[in-house]
């Protein structure tokens, strides 16, 4: 069997499929959560992105009169097996709205599918800005963060504090060469230099290599654009090679706190990370860590936060609309504001791209730590006005509709 599949049976891979098949308003709405289940984003994503997406669905109960139908699929950080369940959810099992989906060079695959077929794709892990770029899809949401914003959040502020020579140990993939083109654009904006970088495989065990020349640049900052396991990894090895030791300091652009979880306080103490949600930060998110923890026995991400956040917004406008019409569900998401645990007040934009603030944190050191999963304190606020790309700069055709 070529990928995991919850919910349904597949019988073979498809390498082409027919045109697209409407749903009816008869049939109930489904959402395909098609992420990583097995590998080094599953514990940011994975299983809880679902959970996340199945709470929403029970919160909202009855949706055009049938309850919500959540089905999941692992696409086994392969392009085309992920195309092939996209397709197949698309073209055969009448799935409304994809979600999650912690690859950019698939997200940008399915955006393109969305706009023959009319089916939303409603991204609340992929972070490729392309997708909000020249590459935009009316059918398409960037919800929960972008390389723009994660490039730019930690960049600007360590550089204005002096922190201005960079060396990035960057993951080779499509976000990978995003995010770090975003952040070298935001270190030279602010008068910082950025001394050299390295691409490093997903999934790798071994970063010694990478890490040497890092630490041989001399530079005051390692930009990590890594995620997930990645990203731990490379924290546990800079440790042992005592990069912070001898001054420089560690910039996780793509963190998540399953990874400064996985690495634990004594290694990761000092790290700067951007996040557009942190479980602790209010009332409000507390309550939802709490409801997620009862399922998963961790604490939330923002990449599971999204799910939730996403799917809530989107059943509320096919309330509000009274169907499935993808254009009018759509219209009526960049309509509503979009207000949860995590977003106040935030608006779906006309290129896609959810206009939201990102925080600044530092992992706390042990001896900050009061209990399990209080990892971070908050530095900073980056307002959405300057968290996200302006309309005008990103090129997407929708901007001056």
């Amino acid at each position: 069997m070529l990928w995991r599949w919850t919910g349904a049976v597949v019988m073979a891979l498809l390498v082409a499929g027919p045109a697209a098949v409407l749903a009816g308003e008869d049939t109930p709405i489904k959402i395909g959560v098609l992420g990583d289940q097995s590998s080094v984003y599953s514990a940011a994503g994975g299983r809880g992105s679902v959970e996340a997406a199945k709470l929403a669905a029970e919160d909202a109960g009855l949706v055009l009169g049938k309850p919500v139908e959540i089905v999941s699929a692992d696409f086994q950080l392969k392009v085309d097996v992920g195309v092939a369940i996209a397709r197949k959810w698309y073209d055969e099992e009448n799935v409304d709205a994809i979600i999650d989906v912690p690859f950019s060079g698939l997200a940008l695959a399915i955006a393109e599918m969305t706009k023959t077929r009319k089916k939303l794709a409603l991204f609340n892990a992929a972070a490729s800005s392309e997708l909000t770029g020249a590459k935009c899809s009316p059918y398409v949401a960037q919800w929960t963060y972008d390389t723009y914003s994660l490039g730019h959040g930690p960049t600007s502020g360590l550089v204005s504090r002096g922190e201005n020579s960079w060396f990035f140990l960057t993951n080779d993939t499509v976000f990978g060469a995003s995010l770090e083109g975003d952040a070298t654009a935001a270190v030279k904006a602010g008068g910082g230099t950025v001394i050299g970088s390295v691409r490093t495989p997903t999934g790798a065990t071994d970063f010694s290599s990478f890490l040497l020349q890092a630490q041989s640049s001399k530079a005051k900052v390692i930009g990590v654009v890594e995620a997930g396991a990645d990203l731990a990894t490379v924290l546990k090895q800079g440790e042992e090679f005592g990069l912070k030791a001898q001054g420089q300091r560690f910039a996780a652009l793509m963190a998540t706190i399953d990874a400064i979880h996985g690495v634990g306080l004594k290694d990761s103490q000092g790290i700067i990370v951007a996040e557009a949600f942190y479980w602790d930060q209010n009332d409000e998110t507390r309550v939802f860590a709490k409801r997620f923890y009862e399922r998963m026995k961790a604490m939330p991400t923002q990449v599971q936060a999204g799910a939730y956040s996403v799917v809530n917004h989107y059943l509320k406008a096919v309330k509000a609309v009274g169907s499935k019409d993808p254009d009018k569900v759509m219209a009526k998401m960049r309509e509503l504001p979009i207000n949860d645990f995590m977003s106040h007040n935030a608006k779906l934009r006309a290129d896609g791209r959810v206009l939201r603030d990102l925080y600044l944190f530092e992992v706390k050191s042990p001896k900050e730590s009061k209990a399990a999963w209080d990892y971070y304190k908050q530095i900073a606020v980056i307002p959405a006005d300057k968290a996200v790309r302006p309309l005008d700069q990103g090129g997407c055709p929708l901007a001056s509709q």
